[in-house]
């Protein structure tokens, strides 16, 4: 009985030796792999709906945001949101190459639908060396994080990944040149673009983070607001096409996600400044 309970304490707590959190590290790694390697093998039964519905569809006329954004062409005079590749055809070039394709993408969408869980098995692994205050405080974690990964992925395939195929797929630097779209390159495209949007997203959780340990301010922040605005308007000059109103549907939602970061960093900044004078007026009284 008493070897038991030493074994089990031994197990919880801060008196984990370093191979136990190896080990423990090591379970939540492998349950996370069967996640997603089980969502994959999933996507690969429902292969041909994902890439007819899913990862072909934002090159059609029939998408929603093409049909959306052809609406609003007519609406504001921008004959060129109406222009949408109807001939640009996705051309396989090596014999083991759509087979090769199909697995690929049943990995990422695995990967992107075990997000949730991933984050949550990392949540558990980390549980254990947080007090009561900061479990409670962590418990949306997961959600949050995930919330925003997943919209920065929804926000690039039904947004930036349609402008890019359109102006990207038609692009032509003389009518002599043919474009021949190969399937890894337009899946390279789609798959990149909504990844790292959705890795983007994830700003905010880095800046709620970085505030907290005292590495940024929300000086810092403000500071460097010019810059980021250059640095997004050359990105959505780069993947939208050459036109203003096109850059400027891509850049103002990442405009405000990063003021939404100024927003957290000043919350998390002002509640860190309170605890560390509070700790320090308790030092002084002690003295």
């Amino acid at each position: 009985m008493f070897f038991k309970k030493k074994k089990k304490e031994k197990k919880t707590g801060d008196e984990m030796s370093f191979w136990d959190h190896l080990e423990s590290l090591r379970w939540h790694f492998i349950r996370s792999i069967i996640v997603i390697i089980a969502l994959a093998i999933l996507a690969i039964i429902f292969n041909e709906f994902i890439f007819t519905n899913v990862i072909l569809a934002p090159k059609n006329s029939d998408f929603v945001t093409n049909k959306l954004l052809c609406w609003l062409g007519n609406k504001i005079n921008i004959e060129y949101f109406c222009n949408h590749n109807l001939g640009m055809k996705i051309i396989n070039t090596e014999m083991a190459g759509q087979l090769t394709i199909s697995i690929w993408v049943a990995l990422i969408a695995g990967l992107v639908l075990a997000v949730p869980y991933v984050l949550y098995e990392f949540w558990r692994f980390i549980r254990p060396a947080l007090n009561e205050k900061e479990r409670r405080y962590s418990r949306g974690f997961v959600f949050v994080t995930s919330s925003l990964f997943l919209s920065g992925v929804l926000f690039s395939y039904f947004l930036i990944v349609p402008l890019a195929i359109n102006f990207l797929g038609g692009y032509k630097v003389s009518y002599a040149v043919e474009n021949y779209i190969t399937l890894d390159s337009y899946i390279s495209t789609v798959t990149t673009l909504s990844f790292a949007t959705g890795l983007v997203f994830e700003f905010p959780v880095l800046v709620y983070f970085l505030t907290k340990i005292g590495i940024i301010t929300p000086k810092f922040l403000i500071k460097q607001r010019r810059y980021i605005i250059v640095i997004i308007l050359i990105i959505a000059a780069i993947i939208t096409p050459p036109d203003v109103f096109s850059q400027i549907m891509v850049s103002i939602p990442l405009y405000g996600l990063f003021e939404l970061s100024i927003y957290i960093s000043k919350k998390v900044y002002k509640t860190r400044k309170q605890k560390i004078e509070e700790k320090e007026a308790a030092e002084n009284a002690g003295v």
